[in-house]
Protein backbone atom coordinates (compact mmCIF):
# COMPACT_ATOMS: atom_id res chain seq x y z
CA UNK A 1 0.00 0.00 0.00
CA UNK A 2 1.32 3.43 -0.80
CA UNK A 3 2.14 5.45 2.04
CA UNK A 4 -0.01 7.95 2.86
CA UNK A 5 0.64 11.82 1.69
CA UNK A 6 -0.22 14.03 4.28
CA UNK A 7 -1.29 16.91 3.31
CA UNK A 8 -4.74 18.91 2.07
CA UNK A 9 -4.92 17.03 -1.50
CA UNK A 10 -4.60 13.87 0.19
CA UNK A 11 -7.11 14.73 3.12
CA UNK A 12 -10.03 15.66 0.20
CA UNK A 13 -9.43 12.53 -1.45
CA UNK A 14 -10.28 10.54 1.64
CA UNK A 15 -12.98 12.71 2.14
CA UNK A 16 -14.37 11.55 -0.90
CA UNK A 17 -12.88 8.07 -0.57
CA UNK A 18 -15.15 7.78 2.81
CA UNK A 19 -18.01 9.40 0.89
CA UNK A 20 -18.10 7.26 -1.69
CA UNK A 21 -18.05 3.78 0.22
CA UNK A 22 -20.74 4.89 2.96
CA UNK A 23 -22.90 5.88 -0.23
CA UNK A 24 -22.35 2.85 -1.25
CA UNK A 25 -22.68 0.28 1.32
CA UNK A 26 -26.27 0.57 2.03
CA UNK A 27 -27.32 -0.46 -1.17
CA UNK A 28 -24.91 -3.27 -0.86
CA UNK A 29 -26.13 -4.54 2.37
CA UNK A 30 -29.99 -4.15 0.84
CA UNK A 31 -28.92 -6.48 -2.17
CA UNK A 32 -26.89 -8.61 0.50
CA UNK A 33 -30.50 -9.18 2.50
CA UNK A 34 -32.42 -9.55 -0.74
CA UNK A 35 -30.21 -12.89 -1.79
CA UNK A 36 -30.44 -14.10 1.05
CA UNK A 37 -34.24 -14.29 1.17
CA UNK A 38 -34.18 -15.32 -2.60
CA UNK A 39 -32.08 -18.00 -1.18
CA UNK A 40 -34.17 -19.35 1.74
CA UNK A 41 -37.25 -19.37 -1.07
CA UNK A 42 -34.64 -21.43 -3.20
CA UNK A 43 -34.12 -23.81 -0.51
CA UNK A 44 -38.14 -24.02 0.35
CA UNK A 45 -38.97 -24.40 -2.61
CA UNK A 46 -36.27 -27.50 -3.13
CA UNK A 47 -37.35 -28.94 0.11
CA UNK A 48 -41.19 -28.64 -1.69
CA UNK A 49 -40.21 -30.15 -4.33
CA UNK A 50 -38.34 -33.43 -2.94
CA UNK A 51 -40.91 -33.58 -0.19
CA UNK A 52 -43.41 -34.04 -3.03
CA UNK A 53 -40.55 -36.96 -4.65
CA UNK A 54 -40.70 -38.58 -1.25
CA UNK A 55 -44.84 -38.65 -1.20
CA UNK A 56 -45.13 -40.14 -4.29
CA UNK A 57 -42.74 -42.91 -3.95
CA UNK A 58 -45.07 -43.64 -1.00
CA UNK A 59 -47.97 -43.10 -2.86
CA UNK A 60 -46.83 -45.59 -5.52
CA UNK A 61 -45.55 -48.29 -3.00
CA UNK A 62 -49.35 -48.33 -1.73
CA UNK A 63 -51.41 -48.22 -4.55
CA UNK A 64 -48.89 -50.23 -6.93
CA UNK A 65 -47.56 -52.97 -4.40
CA UNK A 66 -47.06 -55.18 -7.46
CA UNK A 67 -44.13 -53.07 -8.61
CA UNK A 68 -42.22 -56.24 -6.59
CA UNK A 69 -43.35 -58.23 -9.31
CA UNK A 70 -39.99 -59.22 -10.90
CA UNK A 71 -41.60 -60.87 -13.90
CA UNK A 72 -42.54 -57.68 -15.23
CA UNK A 73 -40.22 -55.77 -17.42
CA UNK A 74 -40.47 -52.20 -16.47
CA UNK A 75 -36.64 -50.57 -17.50
CA UNK A 76 -36.83 -47.86 -19.90
CA UNK A 77 -40.54 -47.08 -20.04
CA UNK A 78 -40.02 -43.76 -20.45
CA UNK A 79 -37.07 -41.19 -20.04
CA UNK A 80 -36.39 -37.45 -20.78
CA UNK A 81 -36.02 -36.81 -24.24
CA UNK A 82 -35.78 -32.59 -23.67
CA UNK A 83 -35.14 -30.19 -20.77
CA UNK A 84 -35.39 -26.06 -21.63
CA UNK A 85 -34.37 -23.97 -19.58
CA UNK A 86 -34.79 -20.03 -19.39
CA UNK A 87 -32.73 -17.54 -17.19
CA UNK A 88 -33.73 -15.02 -14.46
CA UNK A 89 -31.36 -12.26 -12.97
CA UNK A 90 -31.93 -11.83 -9.50
CA UNK A 91 -29.53 -9.09 -8.15
CA UNK A 92 -26.87 -9.58 -10.72
CA UNK A 93 -26.92 -13.50 -10.02
CA UNK A 94 -28.10 -15.21 -13.26
CA UNK A 95 -30.42 -18.05 -12.38
CA UNK A 96 -31.73 -21.12 -14.35
CA UNK A 97 -35.46 -21.13 -14.32
CA UNK A 98 -37.53 -24.58 -15.93
CA UNK A 99 -39.49 -23.72 -18.93
CA UNK A 100 -40.48 -27.16 -19.88
CA UNK A 101 -39.15 -30.73 -19.50
CA UNK A 102 -40.04 -33.36 -22.31
CA UNK A 103 -40.51 -37.23 -21.45
CA UNK A 104 -40.85 -39.80 -24.32
CA UNK A 105 -42.92 -42.90 -23.31
CA UNK A 106 -41.04 -45.96 -24.98
CA UNK A 107 -43.90 -47.97 -26.66
CA UNK A 108 -44.93 -51.15 -25.43
CA UNK A 109 -47.39 -53.91 -25.65
CA UNK A 110 -50.77 -53.79 -24.19
CA UNK A 111 -51.23 -57.44 -24.93
CA UNK A 112 -47.90 -58.41 -22.79
CA UNK A 113 -48.31 -55.74 -20.11
CA UNK A 114 -50.18 -55.71 -17.37
CA UNK A 115 -52.64 -53.28 -17.30
CA UNK A 116 -51.77 -51.06 -14.34
CA UNK A 117 -47.85 -50.69 -15.96
CA UNK A 118 -50.20 -47.57 -18.08
CA UNK A 119 -50.07 -45.83 -13.94
CA UNK A 120 -46.55 -46.34 -13.30
CA UNK A 121 -45.85 -44.91 -16.69
CA UNK A 122 -47.72 -42.06 -15.41
CA UNK A 123 -45.80 -41.57 -12.13
CA UNK A 124 -42.68 -42.53 -13.25
CA UNK A 125 -43.34 -39.40 -15.84
CA UNK A 126 -44.28 -37.05 -13.02
CA UNK A 127 -41.32 -38.38 -10.99
CA UNK A 128 -38.82 -37.78 -13.87
CA UNK A 129 -40.08 -34.17 -14.00
CA UNK A 130 -40.03 -33.26 -10.59
CA UNK A 131 -36.50 -34.49 -10.20
CA UNK A 132 -35.77 -32.28 -13.25
CA UNK A 133 -37.17 -29.36 -11.20
CA UNK A 134 -34.91 -29.97 -8.17
CA UNK A 135 -31.83 -30.27 -10.16
CA UNK A 136 -32.82 -26.93 -11.37
CA UNK A 137 -33.72 -25.61 -8.17
CA UNK A 138 -30.62 -27.25 -6.23
CA UNK A 139 -28.32 -25.19 -8.84
CA UNK A 140 -30.69 -22.26 -8.21
CA UNK A 141 -29.74 -22.19 -4.72
CA UNK A 142 -26.24 -22.88 -4.92
CA UNK A 143 -26.06 -20.26 -7.31
CA UNK A 144 -27.83 -18.09 -4.67
CA UNK A 145 -25.35 -19.43 -1.93
CA UNK A 146 -22.07 -18.19 -3.93
CA UNK A 147 -23.65 -14.93 -4.55
CA UNK A 148 -24.64 -14.37 -1.16
CA UNK A 149 -20.97 -14.97 -0.03
CA UNK A 150 -19.59 -12.94 -2.63
CA UNK A 151 -21.66 -9.63 -1.57
CA UNK A 152 -21.06 -10.34 2.03
CA UNK A 153 -17.32 -10.65 1.42
CA UNK A 154 -17.55 -6.82 -0.21
CA UNK A 155 -20.07 -5.85 2.25
CA UNK A 156 -17.30 -7.00 4.92
CA UNK A 157 -14.35 -5.35 2.89
CA UNK A 158 -16.34 -1.74 3.13
CA UNK A 159 -17.41 -2.03 6.19
CA UNK A 160 -14.47 -3.33 8.23
CA UNK A 161 -11.57 -2.38 6.42
CA UNK A 162 -12.12 0.06 3.63
CA UNK A 163 -14.31 2.87 6.03
CA UNK A 164 -12.35 2.64 9.21
CA UNK A 165 -8.68 2.94 6.70
CA UNK A 166 -10.21 5.92 5.31
CA UNK A 167 -11.57 7.59 8.65
CA UNK A 168 -8.08 6.97 10.51
CA UNK A 169 -6.18 8.22 7.44
CA UNK A 170 -8.19 11.40 7.68
CA UNK A 171 -8.08 11.67 11.14
CA UNK A 172 -3.95 11.09 10.91
CA UNK A 173 -4.07 13.87 8.33
CA UNK A 174 -5.93 16.03 10.09
CA UNK A 175 -3.53 15.76 13.68
CA UNK A 176 -1.15 16.32 10.69
CA UNK A 177 -1.97 19.41 9.49
CA UNK A 178 -3.32 20.70 12.87
CA UNK A 179 0.36 20.19 14.48
CA UNK A 180 1.95 21.86 11.16
CA UNK A 181 -0.51 24.86 11.42
CA UNK A 182 -0.11 24.83 15.46
CA UNK A 183 3.59 24.99 14.95
CA UNK A 184 3.39 27.53 12.04
CA UNK A 185 1.66 29.99 14.76
CA UNK A 186 3.88 28.97 17.56
CA UNK A 187 7.19 29.88 14.49
CA UNK A 188 5.30 33.41 13.85
CA UNK A 189 4.74 34.76 17.20
CA UNK A 190 8.44 33.92 17.82
CA UNK A 191 10.09 35.56 15.07
CA UNK A 192 7.47 38.37 15.33
CA UNK A 193 8.53 38.50 19.15
CA UNK A 194 12.64 38.24 17.71
CA UNK A 195 11.55 40.98 15.78
CA UNK A 196 10.04 43.19 18.08
CA UNK A 197 13.24 42.83 19.87
CA UNK A 198 15.89 43.59 17.33
CA UNK A 199 13.46 47.14 16.25
CA UNK A 200 13.77 47.86 20.13
CA UNK A 201 17.57 47.48 20.42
Amino acid sequence: MPKLALNKSSLHRQSGLLKTFERYLPSLDLKRRQLIAERARAAAALRGTLSEIEGLSATVAEELPMLSDRGVELDGLAGISGVVLGEQNVMGARLPTLQAVQVERRPYSLLTKPHWVDGVVERLEHVLRLRVRADVERRRHDLLEAAVQKVTQRVNLFDKVLIPRARRNIKAIRMYLSDTERAAVVRAKIAKRKHGREGRA
